[in-house]
């Protein structure tokens, strides 16, 4: 046989490269179990450490790519936008605001049987929460933080940033009156500077329209919805965040209305308590006219 029959044989007689497995196809348990796992995270309250199957399934989403491109496409389909999957925080999801599962300042004010005529108020209540749970970019930025607050608490910071627009409204010229049906955001402050704190009850009860009351409603509803923990009966009620709400409040962070309400300097002490600090000089208290809320419009 010659050399070169010798090399074609040698040549054909080797075998094929094994061919890589084909992706295999997505089964209808695979799609059932990823939409398990996003009915999971719907549920705010549940946590992965309590419940073997939510944690099995956080384990496949974690190793298993394919899965969690499924899930995802899930969550996508629903409207939601996935923040965080984690055994921390579980498969933390939002609404946007398109989804069915959006939260609009009109359902909530409905919700917590609220005057319509109030419902700027709460959103400013929502708004006051979030930034004294997390008064510095570095508490949002770090996973271990947990915010702490009482409901007393941030009535006060409410309070003491309707000051301070007050004071430089004052040292401007500018009207600080404006009518109560005024648009705008300045006379929603205006309007919770009047506001009660507590209501006129005998026994001192707070009143639904107080802005104890108020501020009170919102923080239940934070609580409800998994955000907040309460943690005890001092100052109103007293309340830490949980790693959802964290989650939630960077994803809002960008907020003209919550960057402006920072901005104002009046930043509250980490353990909750109403004790505020003086705001710096020369800052810029001017708020947006149309900055967002922590609901979709």
């Amino acid at each position: 046989m010659s050399d070169t029959h010798a090399e074609y044989t040698d040549v054909w007689s080797q075998p094929e490269p094994a061919q890589a497995p084909a992706p295999s196809a997505v089964t209808p348990a695979d799609a059932a179990d990823a939409a398990r796992l996003v009915s999971f995270g719907l549920q705010p309250k549940l946590l992965p450490a309590r419940d073997a199957e939510y944690a099995e399934l956080l384990r496949r989403y974690r190793e298993d790519p394919p899965f969690a491109r499924l899930a995802d496409a899930v969550a996508t389909g629903l409207g939601l936008i996935v923040l965080e999957v984690s055994p921390r925080a579980g498969m933390a999801v939002t609404a946007g605001e398109d989804s069915v599962f959006a939260v609009r300042m009109g359902d909530y004010a409905r919700r917590a049987n609220t005057d319509a005529a109030d419902r700027f108020l709460h959103g400013l209540a929502h708004l006051a929460v979030a930034a004294m749970a997390f008064p510095r970019p570095e508490d949002l930025a770090d996973d271990g933080y947990i915010g702490r607050l009482t409901v007393n608490g941030v009535d006060a910071f409410v309070r003491q940033a309707c000051l301070r627009l007050e004071q430089r409204a004052e040292e401007q010229g500018v009207n600080t009156d404006p009518a109560s049906d005024a648009p705008g955001l300045e006379a929603a402050w205006r309007i919770y500077a009047r506001r009660s704190a507590t209501g006129a009850t005998k026994d001192a009860r707070r009143l639904a329209g107080s802005t104890t009351g108020i501020v009170g409603k919102a923080v239940a509803f934070l609580t409800e919805s998994g955000f907040l923990q309460r943690t005890g009966d001092e100052g109103g009620g007293s309340y830490r965040t949980t790693a959802r709400y964290q989650l939630q409040v960077r994803d809002m962070a960008g907020s003209a209305a919550l960057a402006e309400l920072l901005d104002l300097g009046v930043v509250p002490v980490s353990d909750g308590s109403p004790t505020l600090l003086p705001p710096p000089e020369g800052d810029d208290l001017e708020l947006a006219a149309d900055a967002g809320l922590p609901f979709h419009a």
